[in-house]
């Protein structure tokens, strides 16, 4: 009972979010059964429909893998939006750069490489804060978001601002250095990525001393100096890591997507990793199914709207219940456990 009362645990909080959900449904005038069915039919409902929920995945899937990785060391990365923004950033400069001189196959490569450290980079300087000054990674993670934001809307509007444009954006990224994708679907190669980073995660953080230094420090800092290790690199590491992430997921998003820099290419994945990676209890199995559980209810939530008229922030509303619930039920379990 012990070994499945956390999967049960997760399980009735979804559940209970779900139920929860249910009800704002029903006080929205609308059929809940009638509404998850066509949540679930959007989402998975055609080839389309899937292909649209694999998308929204990928992102959701890279964030929340940085993410478990920082917090099952206890070091609270919240800056995801920013250090997504600078990867997007250094890795749109390098491709835009370099697309005409260089043929594709080694741009895209160093595009993606740039993102990483662009990403791993933004997160280092609140890495030195907190190790330097004592500065909680909470604040600065959180504050360095609004200095990305504003950095990168200053750029497109001034010394990256593409000249045939009226509107705030840079150059285009040529076809060639996009991406490629998968046959003839919008899925691109950037979800084969995330899904080997699965196994790869879980490797790290179960199968290496690196691993098991960070979860020592996460489980206890004390113990852990005691024990000889280096606090100080294990969050340091636990905070590049997640940025480089975060940095892969925005050039990612820009090359397949958006395929220049502009303002609206964040998508709310920050914090949305952050959701995925407590929902998915900070396992990297758990965070691929909560990563497509997150994407089903968003891009479920579309048809939804279109036919209930129902809005599109209750697939939000949703996903904080589930969370909430699950999060409460773990607790619950774990104290059950406790006294058995």
């Amino acid at each position: 009972m012990r070994q499945i009362a956390p999967l049960l645990a997760a399980l009735a909080g979804v559940f209970l979010g779900l139920l929860a959900g249910a009800v704002l449904i029903l006080l929205s005038g609308a059929d809940p059964v009638a509404a998850y069915l066509a949540m679930f039919q959007g989402a998975f409902g055609g080839r389309r429909a899937l292909m649209e929920t694999v998308l929204k995945t990928t992102p959701l899937l890279l964030m929340g893998l940085g993410l478990t990785v920082a917090f099952r060391g206890q070091v609270w990365n919240i800056g995801g939006e920013g250090q997504y923004l600078m990867g997007a950033l250094a890795g749109a400069v390098v491709g835009l750069g370099l697309q005409a001189t260089l043929p594709p196959a080694l741009v895209i490569p160093l595009m993606l490489l740039a993102g990483l450290v662009g990403g791993a980079l933004w997160a280092a300087v609140a890495a030195f804060l907190k190790l330097r000054f004592q500065i909680n990674e909470i604040i600065s993670t959180l504050m360095l978001n609004y200095i990305a934001e504003y950095w990168l809307l200053y750029l497109v509007r001034v010394p990256l601002k593409d000249p045939e444009s009226f509107l705030p954006q840079s150059a285009q990224l040529a076809r060639s250095v996009r991406l490629p994708t998968l046959g003839d679907t919008r899925i691109h190669v950037g979800f084969l990525i995330a899904l080997a980073l699965v196994p790869l995660v879980y490797l790290l953080l179960w199968k290496t001393p690196l691993g098991f230094r960070i979860r020592a420090i996460g489980a206890s800092q004390t113990v852990a100096r005691y024990a000889g290790m280096s606090v100080s690199r294990g969050i340091v590491f636990a905070l590049l890591f997640s940025g480089a992430l975060a940095g892969l997921t925005g050039i990612m998003e820009v090359s397949a997507l958006h395929t220049r820099l502009k303002a609206g290419i964040l998508g709310g994945y920050g914090f949305s990793g952050i959701l995925v990676a407590l929902l998915g209890r900070l396992h990297p199995v758990g965070v691929l199914v909560a990563a497509l559980f997150f994407a089903a209810l968003t891009i479920g939530a579309q048809t939804m709207h279109s036919v209930y008229g129902l809005p599109m922030a209750l697939a939000q509303v949703i996903q904080g219940l589930v969370v909430l619930f699950v999060l409460a039920a773990d607790a619950l379990a774990r104290r059950w456990m406790m006294t058995r």
